[in-house]
C-alpha cells in the first residue's frame, strides 16, 4: 500500500461523523491534524484520542479564514485541506428567510472558497498537496424544502471542478466527494428493517484516505459514494 505522501492535515468544519473518522485516519498514518470548528469545545475528546490541535473559525468570514491559516502555519504549513462545513436553512421556498438563507450558502460554499483560496496560496509554492471538499446529494439534484443547501452545494461542486483544472497542472489534486445518502451515526442509526442503508463514516473517511494515496497521473477529481443496497 502507497503511504500518504503529505505531513499536515486541516479539517475546516470538524465535528463528529465524516470529519472524525478522516481525523482519526490522518493521524493513524501518521499525519499531524488541526481541527477548526466555530465550537472547539466539542472537539475536545476527539483532539485527545487524535493528537490534534484545535482552532475556532467561522469559516464565512474571510479574515477568520486568512488567521485561521496564519495560526496553523506555525504548526506547518498544511498540505492536505479538507473542506467538510455546511449548513441548511429548510422550509417552502415561499417562506425562507434571505438572511438564514445567505449564511446557509456562506458556509457552503463562500467558505469553501476562502479556504480553497488560502490552501492553494500555501501549496502551488510547493508544487503539491491534496484539497478534499465534502459534497452531498445535493451537490447534483435539488429537492423540495432544499432550496438552500442545493445551491450551497452545486456551488461547491463549481469551485472544486474549476480548481482541479487549474490547480492540477501545479500538483495539487483537488477531490470532491458526493455523500449521496444519510450518514450513519448514533443519533441517525439504520432503521431496523433496512440494515446498511446508511454510509458508514469510517469507510467514507477510507475513500478519503485512498484518494489521497493516488499517483497523479491517474488522479479522480470526484467520486460519488451511497450505500450498496441503494436503488439507483
Amino acid at each position: 500500500m502507497t503511504d500518504i505522501p503529505y505531513r499536515i492535515a486541516l479539517i475546516v468544519g470538524a465535528g463528529s461523523g465524516i470529519s472524525a473518522s478522516f481525523a482519526r485516519g490522518m493521524a493513524a498514518a501518521g499525519l499531524r491534524v488541526g481541527l477548526a470548528a466555530r465550537n472547539v469545545d466539542k472537539l475536545a475528546p476527539l483532539a485527545s484520542e487524535t493528537g490534534a490541535n484545535t482552532f475556532a473559525v467561522d469559516a464565512s468570514d474571510p479574515a477568520a479564514v486568512a488567521r485561521l491559516f496564519a495560526a496553523v502555519d506555525r504548526l506547518g504549513e498544511p498540505d492536505v485541506v479538507l473542506y467538510n462545513a455546511s449548513a441548511r436553512a429548510h422550509g417552502p421556498i415561499a417562506e425562507l428567510d434571505p438572511e438564514a438563507v445567505r449564511k446557509a450558502i456562506e458556509i457552503s460554499a463562500f467558505g469553501g472558497f476562502l479556504t480553497v483560496r488560502e490552501a492553494a496560496r500555501r501549496m502551488i509554492p510547493q508544487g503539491r498537496g491534496a484539497i478534499l471538499l465534502t459534497g452531498a446529494s445535493a451537490s447534483v439534484k435539488g429537492y423540495p424544502h432544499s432550496a438552500a443547501f442545493a445551491m450551497g452545494k452545486f456551488a461547491l461542486r463549481g469551485l472544486a471542478q474549476s480548481t482541479a483544472r487549474e490547480l492540477g497542472p501545479k500538483g495539487i489534486h483537488v477531490a470532491h466527494f458526493v455523500i449521496d445518502g444519510g450518514v450513519r451515526s448514533a443519533r441517525r442509526p439504520d432503521p431496523a428493517d433496512r440494515p446498511e442503508s446508511t454510509l458508514d463514516p469510517d469507510a467514507i473517511a477510507q475513500t478519503y484516505i485512498e484518494i489521497l494515496r493516488q499517483p497523479r497521473s491517474a488522479w479522480s477529481l470526484e467520486v460519488e459514494l451511497r450505500p450498496w443496497v441503494e436503488s439507483f
